[in-house]
Protein backbone atom coordinates (compact mmCIF):
# COMPACT_ATOMS: atom_id res chain seq x y z
CA UNK A 1 0.00 0.00 0.00
CA UNK A 2 1.23 3.38 -1.24
CA UNK A 3 0.83 5.66 2.10
CA UNK A 4 0.14 9.92 1.88
CA UNK A 5 -0.34 10.39 5.65
CA UNK A 6 2.86 8.04 6.54
CA UNK A 7 6.28 8.11 6.11
CA UNK A 8 7.52 4.50 6.53
CA UNK A 9 10.71 2.83 6.40
CA UNK A 10 12.41 -0.49 7.45
CA UNK A 11 15.98 -0.89 9.10
CA UNK A 12 16.49 -4.68 9.57
CA UNK A 13 13.74 -5.76 11.75
CA UNK A 14 12.75 -2.69 12.92
CA UNK A 15 10.00 -0.22 11.47
CA UNK A 16 9.75 3.59 11.51
CA UNK A 17 6.38 4.88 11.18
CA UNK A 18 5.95 8.50 11.21
CA UNK A 19 2.49 10.76 11.07
CA UNK A 20 3.43 12.26 8.08
CA UNK A 21 0.77 15.71 7.71
CA UNK A 22 3.26 18.11 9.27
CA UNK A 23 0.98 21.41 7.71
CA UNK A 24 -1.45 20.32 9.80
CA UNK A 25 0.22 19.34 13.54
CA UNK A 26 -0.02 15.70 12.26
CA UNK A 27 -3.68 15.82 13.09
CA UNK A 28 -6.21 12.68 12.40
CA UNK A 29 -8.31 12.24 9.74
CA UNK A 30 -9.86 9.28 7.92
CA UNK A 31 -7.19 8.74 5.89
CA UNK A 32 -4.59 8.72 8.43
CA UNK A 33 -6.57 6.81 10.60
CA UNK A 34 -7.35 3.99 7.68
CA UNK A 35 -3.49 4.26 6.60
CA UNK A 36 -2.75 3.05 10.35
CA UNK A 37 -4.91 0.87 10.69
CA UNK A 38 -3.82 -1.01 7.20
CA UNK A 39 0.06 -0.91 8.57
CA UNK A 40 -0.80 -1.94 12.00
CA UNK A 41 -2.74 -4.81 11.15
CA UNK A 42 0.07 -5.91 8.14
CA UNK A 43 2.87 -5.52 10.72
CA UNK A 44 1.08 -8.58 13.12
CA UNK A 45 1.23 -10.59 10.46
CA UNK A 46 4.77 -9.60 9.84
CA UNK A 47 6.93 -12.68 11.50
CA UNK A 48 10.45 -11.07 10.79
CA UNK A 49 9.30 -7.40 12.59
CA UNK A 50 11.21 -6.94 15.96
CA UNK A 51 10.11 -3.34 16.85
CA UNK A 52 8.53 -0.42 15.59
CA UNK A 53 9.24 3.48 16.74
CA UNK A 54 6.45 5.86 16.22
CA UNK A 55 7.14 9.47 15.90
CA UNK A 56 5.63 12.71 14.30
CA UNK A 57 6.99 14.89 11.29
CA UNK A 58 7.74 18.29 11.56
CA UNK A 59 7.00 20.72 15.15
CA UNK A 60 4.76 17.99 17.05
CA UNK A 61 4.21 14.44 17.37
CA UNK A 62 0.22 14.52 16.83
CA UNK A 63 -2.44 17.56 17.43
CA UNK A 64 -4.87 15.43 17.44
CA UNK A 65 -8.50 15.35 15.13
CA UNK A 66 -8.44 17.74 11.96
CA UNK A 67 -10.45 19.72 12.73
CA UNK A 68 -11.58 20.97 9.53
CA UNK A 69 -12.48 16.96 9.04
CA UNK A 70 -14.02 17.29 12.39
CA UNK A 71 -16.45 20.23 11.16
CA UNK A 72 -17.28 17.46 7.75
CA UNK A 73 -18.34 14.42 10.19
CA UNK A 74 -20.19 17.46 12.29
CA UNK A 75 -22.86 16.84 9.45
CA UNK A 76 -23.10 13.50 9.39
CA UNK A 77 -25.85 11.31 10.52
CA UNK A 78 -25.23 9.74 13.23
CA UNK A 79 -24.89 6.20 11.73
CA UNK A 80 -22.26 7.71 9.64
CA UNK A 81 -20.39 9.12 12.77
CA UNK A 82 -20.82 5.92 14.56
CA UNK A 83 -19.26 3.99 11.88
CA UNK A 84 -16.26 6.82 11.73
CA UNK A 85 -15.64 6.32 15.55
CA UNK A 86 -15.65 2.48 15.23
CA UNK A 87 -12.84 2.75 12.22
CA UNK A 88 -10.53 5.44 15.22
CA UNK A 89 -11.60 2.65 17.91
CA UNK A 90 -10.26 -0.07 15.45
CA UNK A 91 -6.52 2.07 14.75
CA UNK A 92 -5.98 2.09 18.12
CA UNK A 93 -6.62 -1.58 18.93
CA UNK A 94 -4.93 -2.44 15.96
CA UNK A 95 -1.74 -0.48 17.62
CA UNK A 96 -2.19 -1.89 20.83
CA UNK A 97 -2.05 -5.26 20.20
CA UNK A 98 0.53 -5.00 18.11
CA UNK A 99 2.96 -8.51 19.22
CA UNK A 100 5.81 -6.26 18.73
CA UNK A 101 6.74 -3.57 20.80
CA UNK A 102 5.96 -0.15 20.17
CA UNK A 103 8.45 2.90 20.74
CA UNK A 104 6.63 6.03 21.02
CA UNK A 105 9.26 9.43 20.10
CA UNK A 106 6.93 12.34 21.16
CA UNK A 107 8.26 15.78 21.13
CA UNK A 108 6.06 19.16 20.56
CA UNK A 109 3.04 17.90 21.28
CA UNK A 110 0.66 14.96 22.18
CA UNK A 111 -3.08 16.26 22.09
CA UNK A 112 -6.63 14.60 22.67
CA UNK A 113 -5.84 11.61 20.21
CA UNK A 114 -2.37 12.23 19.94
CA UNK A 115 -2.20 11.56 24.03
CA UNK A 116 -4.14 8.17 22.82
CA UNK A 117 -1.52 7.53 20.73
CA UNK A 118 0.81 7.73 23.76
CA UNK A 119 -1.10 5.66 25.14
CA UNK A 120 -0.94 2.71 22.99
CA UNK A 121 2.51 2.72 22.74
CA UNK A 122 4.57 -0.04 25.21
CA UNK A 123 7.23 2.46 26.11
CA UNK A 124 7.62 6.25 25.58
CA UNK A 125 10.38 8.39 25.03
CA UNK A 126 9.32 12.19 25.22
CA UNK A 127 10.70 15.56 25.01
CA UNK A 128 11.24 17.46 28.35
CA UNK A 129 9.18 20.30 26.51
CA UNK A 130 6.63 18.36 25.19
CA UNK A 131 2.95 18.70 26.18
CA UNK A 132 0.37 16.67 26.79
CA UNK A 133 -3.77 16.90 27.04
CA UNK A 134 -6.84 15.57 26.91
CA UNK A 135 -8.65 18.89 25.63
CA UNK A 136 -11.86 16.96 24.01
CA UNK A 137 -14.57 18.74 26.70
CA UNK A 138 -12.60 22.17 25.15
CA UNK A 139 -14.31 21.59 22.17
CA UNK A 140 -17.60 19.84 23.55
CA UNK A 141 -16.29 16.19 23.02
CA UNK A 142 -15.86 13.59 25.32
CA UNK A 143 -12.39 11.11 25.27
CA UNK A 144 -14.27 8.24 24.43
CA UNK A 145 -13.15 6.40 21.92
CA UNK A 146 -9.10 6.41 23.89
CA UNK A 147 -10.41 6.72 26.99
CA UNK A 148 -10.06 2.72 27.58
CA UNK A 149 -6.10 2.85 26.45
CA UNK A 150 -5.46 6.00 28.51
CA UNK A 151 -7.24 4.37 32.29
CA UNK A 152 -5.12 1.05 31.69
CA UNK A 153 -1.93 3.70 31.49
CA UNK A 154 -2.64 6.52 33.92
CA UNK A 155 -5.71 5.35 36.03
CA UNK A 156 -9.09 6.24 37.00
CA UNK A 157 -8.05 9.34 39.62
CA UNK A 158 -5.25 10.90 37.02
CA UNK A 159 -8.22 10.23 34.21
CA UNK A 160 -11.10 12.13 36.09
CA UNK A 161 -8.89 14.82 37.08
CA UNK A 162 -7.53 15.58 33.28
CA UNK A 163 -10.37 14.59 31.01
CA UNK A 164 -12.79 16.31 32.91
CA UNK A 165 -10.03 19.99 32.85
CA UNK A 166 -8.76 19.17 29.90
CA UNK A 167 -5.70 21.10 31.07
CA UNK A 168 -2.40 20.68 29.50
CA UNK A 169 0.55 18.97 31.46
CA UNK A 170 4.43 18.63 30.81
CA UNK A 171 6.59 15.82 30.15
CA UNK A 172 7.01 15.54 33.66
CA UNK A 173 3.63 15.38 34.81
CA UNK A 174 3.33 12.35 32.22
CA UNK A 175 6.31 10.75 33.23
CA UNK A 176 4.93 10.26 37.00
CA UNK A 177 1.56 9.44 35.70
CA UNK A 178 3.16 6.67 33.98
CA UNK A 179 2.25 7.41 30.36
CA UNK A 180 5.62 7.98 29.70
CA UNK A 181 8.91 6.16 30.74
CA UNK A 182 11.97 9.12 29.44
CA UNK A 183 11.95 12.70 29.50
CA UNK A 184 15.09 14.03 27.69
CA UNK A 185 15.91 17.18 25.69
CA UNK A 186 14.83 17.04 22.28
CA UNK A 187 18.58 16.68 21.10
CA UNK A 188 18.65 12.97 23.01
CA UNK A 189 15.53 11.57 21.72
CA UNK A 190 17.00 9.34 18.93
CA UNK A 191 19.59 8.15 20.97
CA UNK A 192 17.42 7.06 23.58
CA UNK A 193 14.82 5.58 21.53
CA UNK A 194 17.87 3.60 19.94
CA UNK A 195 18.66 2.04 23.31
CA UNK A 196 15.31 0.81 24.00
CA UNK A 197 15.10 -0.69 20.46
CA UNK A 198 18.54 -2.16 21.34
CA UNK A 199 17.27 -3.77 24.62
CA UNK A 200 14.23 -5.11 23.02
CA UNK A 201 15.69 -6.76 20.66
CA UNK A 202 18.21 -8.75 22.99
CA UNK A 203 14.89 -10.27 24.04
CA UNK A 204 12.99 -13.23 22.77
CA UNK A 205 10.72 -12.37 19.78
CA UNK A 206 8.03 -15.05 20.84
CA UNK A 207 8.65 -14.55 24.25
CA UNK A 208 7.97 -10.44 23.63
CA UNK A 209 5.01 -11.64 21.78
CA UNK A 210 3.91 -14.03 24.68
CA UNK A 211 4.84 -10.92 27.77
CA UNK A 212 2.76 -8.63 25.64
CA UNK A 213 -0.03 -11.30 25.47
CA UNK A 214 0.40 -11.75 29.03
CA UNK A 215 -0.18 -8.48 30.11
CA UNK A 216 -3.24 -7.65 28.18
CA UNK A 217 -4.91 -10.93 29.85
CA UNK A 218 -3.80 -9.97 33.14
CA UNK A 219 -5.52 -6.25 33.16
CA UNK A 220 -8.66 -7.98 32.63
CA UNK A 221 -8.70 -10.71 35.70
CA UNK A 222 -8.76 -10.85 38.96
CA UNK A 223 -5.27 -11.96 41.18
CA UNK A 224 -7.23 -15.60 41.90
CA UNK A 225 -7.83 -16.29 38.36
CA UNK A 226 -4.56 -14.60 37.19
CA UNK A 227 -2.70 -17.19 39.15
CA UNK A 228 -3.34 -19.64 37.03
CA UNK A 229 -3.13 -18.20 34.03
CA UNK A 230 0.52 -17.08 34.62
CA UNK A 231 1.09 -20.87 35.87
CA UNK A 232 0.37 -21.79 32.42
CA UNK A 233 1.82 -19.32 30.73
CA UNK A 234 5.10 -19.95 32.34
CA UNK A 235 5.01 -23.42 32.28
CA UNK A 236 4.59 -23.40 28.49
CA UNK A 237 7.34 -21.11 27.53
CA UNK A 238 9.96 -22.79 29.92
CA UNK A 239 9.49 -25.52 27.54
CA UNK A 240 10.00 -23.81 24.21
CA UNK A 241 12.55 -23.80 22.07
CA UNK A 242 13.23 -19.79 22.87
CA UNK A 243 13.01 -20.97 26.99
CA UNK A 244 15.61 -23.31 26.37
CA UNK A 245 17.64 -21.97 24.73
CA UNK A 246 17.34 -18.94 26.60
CA UNK A 247 18.72 -20.92 29.59
CA UNK A 248 20.91 -22.91 28.02
CA UNK A 249 23.01 -19.24 26.98
CA UNK A 250 23.27 -18.38 30.20
CA UNK A 251 24.59 -21.25 31.74
CA UNK A 252 27.14 -21.36 29.13
CA UNK A 253 27.85 -17.70 28.83
CA UNK A 254 27.11 -16.83 25.89
CA UNK A 255 24.61 -14.77 24.04
CA UNK A 256 21.45 -16.61 22.79
CA UNK A 257 20.81 -17.67 19.28
CA UNK A 258 17.63 -15.73 18.04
Amino acid sequence: MGFRHLDVRREGVVEYVTLNRPDVRNAFNDGMIAELTWWADAAAKDATLRAVVLAGAGPVFCAGADLEWMRQVAAYTHEQNLDDAHAMARMFMALDRLPVPLVGRVHGAALGGGTGLVAVCDIVVAADDAQFGFTEVKLGLIPAVIGPFVLAKIGRSAARELFLTGARFDATRARTLGLVHAVLPPDQLDTTVAEYVREVLSGAPGAIAATKRLIADLARRNPSDAAALCAEAIAERRASPEGREGIAAFLEKRAPRW
